[in-house]
């Protein structure tokens, strides 16, 4: 069980980082941007799972064996940039002049937005530096509180991520009836993804 307080001061500090524009809202963006509504909402339910298993695999403790292993963290890192670029690659050919940008489904959305967050190894860092702050080894088993406290941060992740994805497509849908807008939402949408795994790539182990 944890404690009131700790749910009181944990629930605004995860609601304020879930609020702060990162690589998963970005990624919701992009997908709404060029699926719509409900890929985009599918997209964030796939990246609030990755976040569970991230935590889940931080609460077993696995997470310290990539934090301690340099090449472990690398080789993850670089599959998340290589799958973001193969989803630019692809968003950037559907902007191509005469071809419509291919929608993905539900599904897929959900599929990708999953690999996206798993293969980003920052995000396993994050969580064993942000929730054990917040995790009482005297109020019970640790894996019990990750995993609540986990939950907190991905179902709020969810909702926000969903709703800037939901924005996105909402303004997407209007604009698919012109060819031009389509050539541009696929530029757009794939510069999105070009960046996150510039971004991706650039960073700084920490």
């Amino acid at each position: 069980m944890i404690d009131p307080i700790t749910l009181m001061a944990f629930v605004p500090a995860s609601l304020a980082l879930n609020l702060t524009p990162g690589a998963d809202m970005m990624y919701a963006l992009g997908q709404g941007l060029k699926s719509g509504r409900k890929s985009a909402v599918a997209a964030s339910a796939g990246i609030s799972m990755g976040g569970l298993i991230h935590v889940l695999l931080a609460g077993l403790g696995l997470g310290g064996v990539v934090a301690a292993l340099p090449w472990a963290f690398e080789v993850i890192r670089w599959v998340g940039v290589a799958y973001l670029l193969y989803l630019a690659w692809g968003a950037f050919c559907g902007s191509a002049v005469g071809r419509e940008t291919p929608m993905v489904s539900t599904g897929q959305a959900f599929r990708k937005g999953l690999m996206v967050n798993l293969t980003n190894p920052k995000v396993i860092l994050f969580v064993l530096a942000f929730i054990p702050q917040f995790v009482d080894p005297t109020a019970g088993p640790i894996l019990p509180q990750f995993l609540v406290l986990g939950a907190i941060i991905s179902f709020g992740g969810f909702f926000i991520n969903g709703a800037v994805g939901v924005f996105a497509g909402s303004a997407a849908q209007i604009l698919t009836e012109s060819k031009g807008a389509q050539i541009w939402l696929g530029r757009v949408s794939g510069t999105i993804f070009a960046g996150l795994a510039m971004r991706l790539a650039v960073m700084e182990r920490a």
